[in-house]
C-alpha cells in the first residue's frame, strides 16, 4: 500500500467517523431537552417550596399577633402565589398555618401539577 492510499484510507475513516458522530448527537437531542425540561420542572417546583416556607413563617407570626385571618392570608398570598391555599388554625395555645400550592410547568399546561406544601407553628400571643 502506497502513502497516498494509506492517507485516503485514513480520510475516509475519519469521515465515517464523523458522520456517525452528528447521527448520534441527533439521536440524544430528544433525550437531551426532556431531561433538561424536567430539571428545569425541579428547579421550579423547589422554588416554589421555599416561597411556601418563607410565606408560612411570617404569616404564623402575623396570624400569632393577632392580626385578623384575612390579612393572614393575604399575606401569605402575596409572599407565595395568588391561588395558594392558605389554611390557619389559632387557639389559645398555638397558631398552625400551612400552605399548598400546585406546580404546573409553564411550558406543559397538560401535564399533572406536583403538589408543594409548607406549614409553620407558633406560640399565640396573649
Amino acid at each position: 500500500m502506497t502513502l497516498h492510499q494509506t492517507r485516503n484510507a485514513a480520510t475516509r475513516q475519519r469521515s465515517a467517523s464523523r458522520g456517525s458522530v452528528t447521527a448520534e448527537t441527533a439521536a440524544m437531542l430528544p433525550a437531551l431537552t426532556i431531561v433538561l425540561a424536567a430539571a428545569l420542572w425541579a428547579i421550579q417546583a423547589v422554588n416554589v417550596q421555599l416561597e411556601c416556607v418563607d410565606a408560612a413563617r411570617a404569616a404564623v407570626r402575623a396570624a400569632a399577633r393577632g392580626e385578623p385571618l384575612d390579612q393572614v392570608r393575604e399575606l401569605a398570598r402575596s409572599a407565595t402565589r395568588p391561588d395558594a391555599h392558605v389554611e390557619i388554625t389559632r387557639d389559645a395555645e398555638f397558631t398552625h398555618v400551612e400552605i399548598a400550592v400546585d406546580v404546573r410547568p409553564a411550558w406543559g399546561v397538560s401535564l399533572p401539577a406536583v403538589p408543594v406544601s409548607a406549614s409553620a407553628t407558633a406560640a399565640t400571643e396573649p
